[in-house]
């Protein structure tokens, strides 16, 4: 059986195919756009995601497909043709804050807590579907009309290659609108974003029979990216946790059963959910800006070559006393405050392009060791954390993460984790038996200055958040 892997990312779509000995075997990646057209505002093209979607199945010509998708990235398409009535509103999209704010001081962010087991946030669905509801006026006629559809971009991709309206319970429960515990969209969150419940897609498991492709292939498994990437870590045990670094950094904890923190900071999250079994829970943290930052100050001219900032001959600069605070698009988990904006801190006249680079990817590294920190004073870790990634390939970052986050680090050998993931979730649903063993290499963590670093860092994040509390106040006043 040829089964296919496509990963509808951020920034590209990519179709692998699974070879006899578990390996991947690329096919073909195509890149989209991605448009800023106000502050704040990142939108992409639903019809150009659906026809890279397309071309990558033409090219695998699979027999079955497991398909990964942005997670909390929405839409809205009319249900009698298929088509988008706006633009897609990307996950990095902050659009809504002022609407979350507003909840968030009517007090109903424990409601939310406790129903979605989400924070008040832009970053998830919600918001941005009720956004639509108010701001494009086609929404509401065709919801009167009973022809308006609503979902992430996963609903979409769906129903209109399989023809069956439908997501998964893991796409779902990044949504802010799906009760946690039940698996089923509720009432009263809808109710308060200001979302028709009628319009959202039925939920269902992340493989199993899914539909019927173009071209007869049978659509085996649908989930989160990030979810995908964790079951290809192998992380199948409670404890067992991964870290994908790409445009953000996304940290991962298998749970088993459901694990509610008591106030928001690693966020439950579903891992899965089989055909016919109970649903599997996992932990979840995001850091917004990691290989965006990077690529942000490439943009800005600090280095050429990513061979410039695989090593650096000096102490590491928060040692210096330099740090790089890397929330350009806000501080995600576990602070959960959209308004703080990315720093460098701490530079003097005798510092430079790389000493501003080397603060970033250790600034990118902190944060992620603030994430980790959180979700282990809830769960204990078991075994190596398992990292992939673009900056898992920069040996100065990793080495540094280890230090800072105090464990051990695996690198696979495989580079598309989140391929392997959807690979094995299909072969599995046939039956098909996959290795247990992967191939890479361990980092070992040595764990000099931990401690005085993260509160260095957290000095510096200090910092930042109260400049960011202040600049809204005078613009308030």
């Amino acid at each position: 059986m040829r089964i296919a892997a496509i990963d509808q990312g951020t920034t590209s779509t990519r179709v692998l195919i699974l070879g006899a000995d578990g390996g991947l075997v690329p096919v073909l990646s195509l890149p989209h756009g991605q448009s800023y057209p106000a502050p704040g505002h990142v939108e992409q093209d639903g019809e150009e995601l659906l026809s890279n979607i397309q071309r990558c199945l033409t090219a695998a010509a699979a027999d079955a497909v497991g398909l990964a998708n942005q997670g909390e990235s929405c839409l809205a398409w009319d249900a009698r043709d298929g088509r988008p009535i706006c633009p897609v509103i990307s996950w990095q999209d902050d659009r809504t804050a002022d609407v979350t704010t507003a909840l968030e001081q009517r007090g109903v962010a424990p409601l939310v807590l406790a129903r979605a087991g989400l924070p008040l946030d832009p970053y998830f669905s919600a918001s941005k579907l009720g956004w639509i509801m108010q701001h494009v006026p086609q929404a509401a006629v065709l919801a009167a009309q009973g022809h308006l559809r609503l979902g992430t971009t996963d609903a979409f991709f769906r129903d209109r290659l399989t023809g069956r309206f439908e997501t998964d319970v893991a796409t779902a429960s990044r949504t802010s609108l799906m009760n946690l515990e039940t698996g089923v969209w509720d009432a009263e969150l809808c109710d308060l974003f200001g979302v028709p419940i009628g319009c959202l897609p039925a939920i269902g498991p992340t493989s199993g029979d899914l539909g019927v492709l173009p071209g007869g292939a049978v659509l085996a498994a649908s989930i989160v990216d990030q979810q995908a990437a964790l079951y290809g870590h192998g992380c199948h045990r409670p404890g067992a946790a991964k870290v994908t670094f790409g445009t953000g950094a996304f940290v991962q904890c298998l749970t088993g059963p459901l694990v509610r923190p008591e106030r928001p900071g690693p966020l439950p999250t579903v891992a899965w959910q089989k055909a016919g079994e109970p649903v599997t829970y996992a932990l979840d943290g995001g850091v917004y800006s990691a290989a965006s930052a990077v690529n942000w100050a490439r943009g800005l001219g600090l280095f050429q070559d990513y061979a410039e900032i695989s090593t650096f001959v000096v102490p590491p600069a928060v040692d210096r006393g330099v740090v790089f605070v890397p929330s350009l698009a806000g501080l995600g988990c576990p602070h959960w405050n959209r308004a703080a904006r990315g720093a460098w801190l701490g530079l003097g006249l005798g510092d430079g392009k790389p000493d501003m680079m080397q603060a970033l990817l250790e600034g990118v590294a902190l944060r992620t060791a603030e994430v980790l920190a959180a979700m282990q004073a809830l769960v204990a870790f078991d075994g190596p954390i398992s990292v992939d990634g673009g900056l898992s390939r920069n040996g100065y970052f990793v080495q540094f993460l280890s230090e800072v986050a105090g464990h051990d680090l695996f690198l696979a050998d495989e580079a598309e984790q989140t391929a392997v993931g959807l690979a094995s979730m299909a072969a599995k649903h046939f039956g098909i038996p996959q290795p247990g063993l992967r191939s890479g290499r361990q980092v070992q963590a040595v764990n000099t200055c931990q401690i005085a670093r993260l509160r260095v860092f957290a000095a510096a994040r200090h910092a930042i958040e109260d400049f960011a509390a202040k600049h809204v106040s005078q613009g308030a006043g």
